[in-house]
């Protein structure tokens, strides 16, 4: 580094001037600067010292000295700096502005090195205190590098393009950096994003910095990739400000201005894919329509670096696409406002017109603080206040002619959150004006009694006179900017010269805001708030107290409660006090010497537990692992209690040729356990196979005693010859998400090929411990049972996947020993060793060339058919009403959970029999807003539209009442749109429309009938913007229009009520005052409104979602008719129906294609209803039989400290065990 040294041989008459001839001068402490020295005149009230260094430098330290041979020096001073000599920037240091010692004499040298580089072109010396025997002086010196960068300049509407070599990326690693300035709150400053849903985003949101990422989600929603970090305030002071952006794989450090936040992405993907460009300054013109109208950046950028292109060099050669700026500019253009800042003991006072009868100021203001005075003025008679008060703006006018008359004018709220805010008053003529963050529609207005006279003297930011202290606000704390008196914008650079008005301790050109709130110094998610001085923390709701809630207000453990004198009973605990882990819950049992800890689950009774594809674990307990282990770990004994209690559901805890167990429950350690109560590890055996005595013999459990043989079917080919090459092809087509396609097993070796997550295909492969891995991501889900192609090949040099020959994926072969293959390998086609089996359809698999005769294999390996017909497809018995066909590996089910029917075919009504004065209440549109809607997707069979606002819906209902007038459906919003159906007093149908744009609601009258009649009537209502189509029961459809100045939009859709509305805000009079009391009281069923079923989710309480029911809901059909399937042949018929969600088992023989003649088919129904009824009995019965419900408890004690494992540490604790353990036998890991 160089020095960027100066020093002043001359007195100056006024104190601003700019020193453009720079000397380098050697300091040291044993030598002069040499004579001379700077020093203002004794009549400068501001004085400082601006230093021009010709260019942007990085400025690293300072060095001072006092004047030479004179008693003039600076004890305290501080810095500012800028590039354009305008919106100085002071020097920051440990959060606060700082001060620097100085001299103490006139010769000796004070040398700083800065805390951090600053960069800019121009330098201010502040002195704040000096020499007691003389005055200001300085002999000072600069060091510091020279710099240099590219600068692209933002207008708004260019955004640079920079286009990938490959049309896709996937990236497991990046380096983002670039350094911004800008006077914009808001815009977004890169953008990236595949067509698989991966994106990146950095964007300006109300002045902070959001870092939005996704590396991969899932379309059935159990990973969720979504990460949103936050950084910063206040970035839009037109300072620069630096950011880095490094992540690898899920680990991201996100820094900006030298602070550092270190995060892991959301869900569990590592790459980044990314498609065609990345962008820069905004949005690519491909991604807008979706995008939400996100802003685009205005202001500078430099230094621009994606992975190691200098993006800004780019642009410059011309390498990039710019195409979309108007005027591409290498600079930065100059902010047009300069801020004024003022402290506690601030104010300006400048001139105004006198004796005009219109009073106008307008001003931008930004502080912490909730109250201060923001501008006043004397009129000739009386005077007006315009300031801050809880966070409002207050308007106080006092008229002394009309005795003391006061008038209050207030709007907005909330204006001390640190942001820029614009403020107008005007008063004229007999009214006055009040706009704030120029928002015209909420204007305020009021009368005023008399017309007033200006008095020509405006104070802003405080006001000191002793003698008329007639204003009682704070002073106020803060910056303003864009001071408008008279409609004229006043000229601070003539201020600071002195040539109008006056101020007293404000500095110009500078808005020295601070955020105490960043980085938050709240621990333990304390809320933090500040003023412009300090900041506090609210600690409510945390578990913690103390300034920064550092302090935890729990004892450490039950046993501190005992000590304190306390009984057995429920306490909060917070085992490592002031640490991470958060306060939790548990019982303490004080009833004996020993204090016991009790953790329990906050769970129902009895709670399902999902399959292994869903997850490998449920959550017994309402504590994290981290916190059960802060007890465990200090606790003397530790046992737990598990109980499982099955019905059709198997352990198959011993599945030949020793198979690995499909149920198991995980310790503290996380290793998975497969033994049960009475049982020990390894022995795979529940307590009634040891003693024999098992409801079946052929099983060593009771929930083992089912009739589902549990699915792992495979086709095996041994001795599979091994090559230095291999490259293997086939097609498959499958409903399911998740399976095996086939895998070939060596002793040291393994190939693996399978489907993951519905449009992931996974290839991997492996010598010894190593692995190599390669994955593929379909745009589309592949379980659409249709056809797709995999084409895998691994050499010495490269492995690759290829998928619908389109998606491609390469990786060079790196493993040790790969070349070297072993003679023969066993091949298996589907799931081996315990893993989720494929379940679907393959054909020609094709390895090495040679061609695989699937068909021939099949016939004669159970579990795998020949051909390819799927249950949903092979037989004519379908999922009626919209219901999903779920294949199973000896069945279907019908997923009836979107629809608005219950049973095993979707077929059976659900309805209720409403009473008077009974509503039920659906929330479509929870009170967070539509954003809200993402986590309502996440509740089981609930079909909630992520759409707010619609163009097109469909309601379908039936009812039957004996009862008019009554609204049977109203839809609301949080607008004033809704969608009503309503009998009248007639008894004929009505539909409401009302969407906006026209003063009365459009109605659609159905009079041709009375349908108060006590039948049952269907209704189907399906809207498609302005076209309307309506059908009752069997008549024919019927088509309306709304009118052109109708809008077409169903905005906010908010809340469906069934019976009755009862809702808040403004509501149709006519529906309250004619159709709404007493209430519908009939029946309702098979309700629909597009994928949501409301009546069905209030009658069944094991669907979660946003319903409440008030009054007396019985169950009922309605009477309607039901829906009837056509009849199967007795040999097909599937009956083994228990309900909904029922898997029906069926053979595989194919259906004939000869017909049979009339009298066949009698005989065929008569034979069909004996054998039903057979059948019928036989399921009571085998119910009966199979209800076993095993309930296995098991303790994991400790002991690990004198055996191998955890299983052997039981078994040393419990020598009862009757069985030898095998080692064979021990549990297998899935």
């Amino acid at each position: 580094c160089e020095r960027l040294g100066s020093k002043c041989r001359y007195f100056f008459i006024y104190s601003l001037f700019s020193l453009t001839s720079l000397t380098l001068l050697k300091l040291t402490t044993s030598q002069n600067l040499g004579s001379g020295g700077w020093s203002p005149l004794d009549t400068d009230r501001y004085p400082w010292l601006q230093v021009d260094l010709g260019s942007k430098k990085q400025v690293l330290a300072i060095a001072t000295q006092g004047c030479y041979s004179s008693s003039d020096w600076t004890t305290k001073y501080r810095l500012l700096y800028s590039d354009t000599q305008k919106n100085w920037r002071p020097y920051l240091q440990d959060g606060n502005i700082w001060t620097f010692e100085g001299n103490v004499n006139s010769e000796g040298v004070v040398r700083h090195e800065l805390q951090y580089a600053i960069l800019a072109r121009y330098i201010r010396f502040i002195p704040v205190d000096w020499s007691r025997a003389g005055r200001v002086g300085v002999r000072l010196e600069l060091y510091g590098c020279s710099y240099w960068a590219d600068v692209i300049g933002f207008d708004g509407h260019g955004v640079i393009s920079y286009r990938f070599r490959s049309k896709k990326l996937k990236i497991v690693k990046d380096v983002i950096a670039l350094k911004f300035r800008t006077t914009a709150g808001n815009g977004v400053l890169l953008h990236g994003e595949g067509q698989q849903g991966d994106y990146i985003s950095l964007e300006l949101h109300r002045a902070r910095l959001l870092l939005s990422i996704n590396l991969g989600s899932n379309q059935n929603g159990s990973i969720q990739g979504d990460t949103a970090v936050t950084s910063g305030s206040l970035l839009d002071d037109d300072h620069w400000h630096s950011v880095v952006i490094e992540r690898y794989r899920r680990n991201v450090n996100f820094t900006l201005d030298r602070h550092t936040q270190q995060f892991r992405t959301n869900g569990e993907f590592d790459h980044l894919d990314l498609d065609y460009e990345i962008s820069f300054g905004g949005l690519p013109v491909s991604v807008k329509p979706t995008s939400g109208g996100k802003e685009n950046f205005v202001g500078c950028m430099e230094g621009i670096t994606y992975n190691g292109e200098n993006i800004t060099s780019l642009v410059r050669r011309k390498k990039v696409d710019t195409t979309s700026f108007r005027n591409l500019t290498f600079s930065c253009s100059e902010s047009n406002t300069s801020p004024v800042f003022f402290n506690s003991t601030s104010f300006l006072r400048l001139p105004g017109q006198t004796d005009s009868d219109t009073l106008s100021v307008s001003l931008s203001f930004r502080t912490w603080n909730p109250n201060g005075l923001l501008m006043f003025t004397a009129l000739a008679d009386g005077w007006v206040e315009l300031g801050l008060t809880e966070g409002k703006i207050t308007v106080y006018m006092n008229v002394t002619q009309k005795k003391n008359t006061r008038i209050d004018i207030s709007s907005s709220s909330g204006l001390n959150d640190g942001q820029w805010h614009s403020v107008h008053l005007n008063a004229l003529e007999n009214y006055a004006m009040l706009t704030v963050d120029g928002d015209e529609a909420s204007t305020v207005r009021t009368a005023i009694p008399i017309q007033i006279q200006t008095g020509g003297t405006y104070y802003f930011g405080g006001y000191f006179l002793q003698t008329n202290p007639r204003s009682h606000q704070r002073s106020f704390q803060g910056c303003m900017q864009m001071i408008h008196i008279d409609d004229h914008l006043v000229d601070l650079k003539a201020v600071e010269q002195g040539l109008i008005g006056t101020f007293e301790n404000v500095s110009l050109d500078m808005c020295a805001i601070i955020d105490r709130c960043v980085p938050n110094y709240c621990e333990h998610s304390g809320r933090c708030s500040q003023t412009w001085d300090a900041f506090t923390c609210n600690c409510s709701g945390t578990g913690y107290t103390g300034a920064t809630c550092h302090t935890s207000l729990y004892q450490q453990s039950c046993e501190e409660y005992k000590h304190q004198g306390k009984s057995s009973g429920s306490y909060w605990i917070d085992p490592d006090g002031s640490g991470s882990i958060t306060p939790f819950r548990v019982h303490c049992d004080m009833t004996e010497d020993v204090v016991w800890t009790t953790l329990r689950n906050d769970l129902s009774p009895q709670t399902s537990v999902s399959s292994a594809d869903k997850g490998n674990a449920v959550i017994l307990v309402s504590v994290s692992c981290v916190q059960m282990l802060s007890v465990t770990s200090s606790a003397e004994y530790c046992e737990q209690y598990v109980a499982y209690a099955c019905r059709m559901s198997r352990l198959c805890l011993v599945r030949p040729p020793d198979g690995v167990p499909f149920t198991w429950w995980l310790g503290r350690a996380n290793e998975k356990h497969s033994y049960w109560g009475g049982s020990g590890p390894g022995i795979q055996k529940c307590a009634c196979g040891i003693e024999h005595n098992c409801t079946d013999s052929k099983h060593y459990c009771n929930c083992d005693a089912d009739l589902r043989a549990c699915p792992a079917s495979y086709l095996h080919y041994p001795s599979l010859r091994d090559e230095t090459s291999t490259d293997i092809s086939f097609y498959f087509k499958t409903s399911s998400t998740h399976g095996v396609f086939l895998e070939i097993l060596g002793s040291t070796s393994f190939l693996h090929i399978e489907l993951r997550a519905d449009s992931v295909v996974l290839f991997s492969f492996g010598i010894g411990t190593e692995k190599m891995e390669l994955s593929v991501r379909s745009p589309v889900p592949l379980n659409n049972d249709q056809w797709h192609r995999v084409e895998a090949e691994k050499n010495i040099k490269e492995a690759v996947l290829q998928l619908n020959g389109q998606h491609r994926m390469v990786r060079p072969t790196t493993l040790q020993g790969h070349a070297k293959p072993e003679l023969y390998s066993d091949l298996y086609v589907g799931a081996s060793s315990g893993q989720r089996g494929f379940l679907g359809c393959m054909r020609a698999l094709k390895i090495n060339g040679v061609t695989f005769d699937l068909e021939e294999w099949a016939k004669g390996t159970s579990g795998v058919n020949p051909g390819c017909q799927g249950h949903c497809n092979s037989y004519r018995m379908h999922c009626r009403n919209g219901g999903k066909c779920v294949e199973h590996y000896n069945g279907y089910s019908c997923d009836c959970s979107l629809t608005a029917y219950d049973g095993p075919f979707c077929t059976d009504d659900v309805g209720g029999y409403f009473e008077t004065g009974t509503l039920v209440r659906y929330d479509l549109l929870p009170e967070g807003g539509p954003f809200a809607l993402r986590d309502m997707k996440s509740l089981s069979g609930v079909g909630v539209s992520s759409e707010a606002n619609l163009t097109q819906e469909e309601l379908v209902f039936s009812f039957s009442t004996y009862s008019a007038p009554s609204i049977l459906v109203y839809i609301s919003s949080r607008t004033q749109d809704y969608l009503a159906v309503v009998l009248r007093h007639n008894g004929t149908l009505q539909i409401r429309y009302s969407l906006g744009g026209l003063t009365e609601p459009y109605t659609i009258d159905v009079d041709h009938r009375n349908m108060a009649n006590g039948q049952p009537h269907s209704v189907n209502i399906t809207r498609n913007l302005r076209e309307i189509r309506l059908q009752l029961d069997h008549y024919p459809v019927s088509t309306y229009t709304l009118p052109e100045a109708s809008d077409t939009q169903f905005t906010l859709v908010k809340s469906i009520f069934l019976g009755k509305v009862f809702e808040t805000g403004q509501i149709d009079p006519i529906l309250i005052e004619r159709y709404n009391t007493p209430g519908f009281m009939g029946c309702l069923s098979r309700v629909q409104f597009n994928s949501v079923a409301p009546l069905k989710a209030a009658l069944r309480s094991s669907i979660a979602a946003p319903v409440s029911t008030h009054g007396i809901l019985v169950p009922s059909n309605c009477g309607a008719s039901p829906l009837t399937i056509s009849p199967m042949a007795s040999a097909r018929d599937p009956w083994h129906i228990e309900g909904a969600g029922a898997v029906f088992n069926l053979n595989e023989d194919k259906f004939s294609g000869d017909g049979v003649d009339r009298n066949s088919a009698v005989i065929g129904g008569i034979i069909s209803m004996v054998i039903f009824s057979v059948l019928c009995i036989m399921v009571f019965v085998i119910r009966h039989m199979f209800r076993h419900k095993g309930s296995y408890h098991t303790n994991e004690a400790k002991g690990a400290e004198s055996a191998d494992c955890a299983d052997a540490a039981i078994i040393v604790n419990d020598p009862a065990f009757t069985e030898t353990i095998d080692e064979s036998k021990k549990e297998w890991f899935i």
